[in-house]
């Protein structure tokens, strides 16, 4: 059983699959799952391996799973099957309490372009936990030691497949970077950044617009790229781009926390 659930867990990890683990922490009564035995439940909320007790309680940890793969938080859960009846469902006569742990893979960083920008964006992307995958001609491993993947050969662009999820940054700094904006717009990611001028990002903006690209489908670029933080240098130019996907990420505001503190203090007051 353990071999079981250790191989499903691989080859959902290996195809970047979200899953959840189940684990019986503790056990009252008579009961038929033991402390320790685990299940994996897939994003659909259907157990796929392991075992954590039969009939309600596997609906009910199933259900508790999918909230935790949703919200992307671990849980506890009492099972009561302490009931009297059949009716009841569970007249086991004890009870059982289940840690559920969420297992999401890690989002992708994709980034086109080769310079110092990309060097940086690698690294501190690789920091605050994405999967990099940087493509250009002109990458090599020694610029890129983070990235998890360096795609050399696209010059169609066929492997920019982003998907839900990940981000995407284009740092080439050249006449194609249209181009690659076309591939990336086709595709179902939410974050598409370019770095470049205003004046170059204002061009690409209306060449998109008269390749076809409607309102709703351009709010998707952030161009140019990035939070302002007053960056001159490539370093800074990163560390703009990748704290704006972190704010998307984790659903942040942008504002300074000295201000947020001293608003949270303006409204107590007023309120009191």
């Amino acid at each position: 059983m353990a071999k079981e659930i250790l191989d499903v867990m691989l080859a959902m990890r290996n195809t970047k699959q979200p899953y959840a683990l189940a684990t019986v922490v503790e056990t009252i009564g008579s009961v038929s799952a033991r402390i320790g035995a685990k299940a994996v439940i897939d994003e659909h909320g259907t157990l796929v391996a392991g075992w954590v007790g039969g009939g309600c309680a596997e609906s009910i940890t199933c259900h508790a799973a999918l909230e935790s793969i949703i919200f992307s938080r671990a849980s506890v859960i009492d099972i009561d099957m302490d009931g009297d009846t059949l009716s009841e469902g569970m007249p086991c006569g004890g009870s059982i309490r289940v840690y559920i742990e969420p297992v999401l893979p890690k989002p992708e960083l994709w980034i086109l372009g080769h310079g110092r920008v990309a060097e940086c964006l690698c690294q501190i992307g690789s920091l605050v936990g994405l999967e990099v995958v940087v493509s250009d001609p002109e990458v090599n491993r020694d610029n890129f030691v983070t990235a998890s993947r360096l795609i050399t050969n696209d010059m169609d662009l066929s492997q920019l497949t982003p998907a839900m999820g990940d981000y995407v940054v284009i740092a080439t700094q050249s006449k194609s970077d249209h181009e690659s904006l076309k591939r990336v717009l086709a595709s179902e990611v939410d974050y598409i950044a370019l770095i470049s001028s205003r004046k170059r990002a204002r061009l690409v903006m209306e060449y998109l617009r008269d390749q076809g690209f409607d309102e709703h489908e351009l709010q998707r670029v952030k161009a140019p790229a990035g939070i302002d933080l007053g960056a001159k240098l490539p370093e800074e130019i990163a560390l703009c781009v990748i704290s704006e996907i972190v704010m998307e990420r984790r659903g942040g505001s942008g504002a300074r926390m000295q201000n947020q503190h001293l608003d949270v203090k303006r409204q107590s007051v007023l309120k009191s």
